[in-house]
């Protein structure tokens, strides 16, 4: 599939009605039409594709450009592609099955997490998550095959509550700016890329905000990230704080995510726009690479996925490349990841 013809060279902003489009019996899709407006230059691109389906064909030529858009730090927009809710899965569009001790309700395996209720109806909104794991990682194989082979799925997360609102620290504050880094999980060079889908019932946009490209922003924050301690890695090891030792790449990371949310200025006064995704809309980014916020919006559907370096199409514009090449040397030892 190619991208909507509609496309403007800058990028997209998706808001627009909600229209009815057949779904296969007893599912509640919703879809809309996109409309368009120009954005200034130097923030995330958004690029829109015309795909309908989970498992889509995608001839060769598109699937690469596609690819090398992605790992430029593009988010992809798929407007016309809804995640079917079956209609007695509709019931839990609504706060009450969170266990209002965790952010998210997750799926790890087949364990359903952060949820409360009664074991049928647990088993129930497993499957639902469960199903949305399978499209998405079908989708991401469909677009991408040289990342079929390699993709690490982690794990499922069904979003009921608002994006904005919730008491939480700045460094857990996702409304802020911020590239996605793990402080317990190093993952030495390995690429976060994320699927999500708005599912709300109510007609309402999930509303973000992009910032400026990711090499923009490590340069102007990174001269005030503090540089790792002696030892401090192993240490953090033998604590039990990270699984497994935290590469020098990791810790710039943390120290840039960490560094945007907390710059007040950085937060107002950089370079940004917003986007809305309607119900119905699924889209795609390497979450360590595009500085994004959630404004508003609730009720979403995400799949984290890892990937190595090796299958990627342009390695050099990843995060580690991109940092290595500010820093001047290497940040993983190649024998590590």
């Amino acid at each position: 599939m190619r991208p909507c013809d509609r496309r403007v060279p800058d990028g997209i902003v998706v808001a627009a009605p909600l229209v009815r489009r057949e779904a296969p019996a007893g599912r509640v899709t919703l879809v809309h039409q996109p409309s368009l407006q120009t954005v200034p230059q130097g923030v995330t691109p958004v690029v829109m594709l015309d795909i309908a389906s989970w498992r889509p064909r995608v001839a060769a030529v598109d699937v690469e450009h596609h690819a090398r858009a992605l790992e430029a730090g593009s988010v992809l927009v798929l407007p016309r592609l809804a995640f079917g809710i079956e209609a007695d899965e509709t019931r839990f569009l609504d706060v009450r099955w969170s266990d209002g001790k965790a952010k998210n309700i997750s799926l790890e395996g087949q364990a359903i997490k952060g949820a409360r209720g009664a074991a049928d109806d647990l088993a129930a909104l497993a499957r639902m998550v469960g199903r949305f794991a399978a499209d998405a990682t079908a989708l991401v194989g469909a677009l991408f095959p040289r990342y079929a082979a390699h993709l690490l799925r982690a794990r499922t997360s069904y979003r009921p509550f608002g994006a904005a609102g919730r008491a939480v620290s700045w460094r857990k504050d996702d409304t802020r700016l911020h590239v996605d880094a793990f402080p317990s999980r190093p993952n030495r060079g390995e690429r976060i890329l994320r699927v999500f889908c708005n599912v709300n019932p109510n007609g309402e946009d999930r509303v973000w905000r992009v910032g400026e490209t990711f090499e923009a922003m490590a340069r102007r924050l990174l001269p005030h990230v503090r540089s790792m301690y002696a030892g401090e890695s192993a240490a953090l090891a033998a604590l039990h704080v990270t699984k497994g030792p935290r590469s020098e790449y990791d810790h710039l990371m943390l120290g840039l995510h960490d560094r945007a949310k907390a710059d007040v200025d950085y937060q107002h006064g950089s370079a940004q726009r917003e986007i809305r995704f309607a119900p119905g809309t699924t889209w795609i980014c390497y979450s360590d690479q595009v500085m994004h916020a959630a404004s508003s919006g609730q009720f979403m559907l995400e799949q984290t996925t890892h990937l190595p370096l090796s299958a990627l199409y342009e390695p050099e514009r990843s995060p580690l490349a991109v940092l290595e090449r500010i820093t001047g040397r290497e940040l993983v030892r190649r024998n590590a990841t």
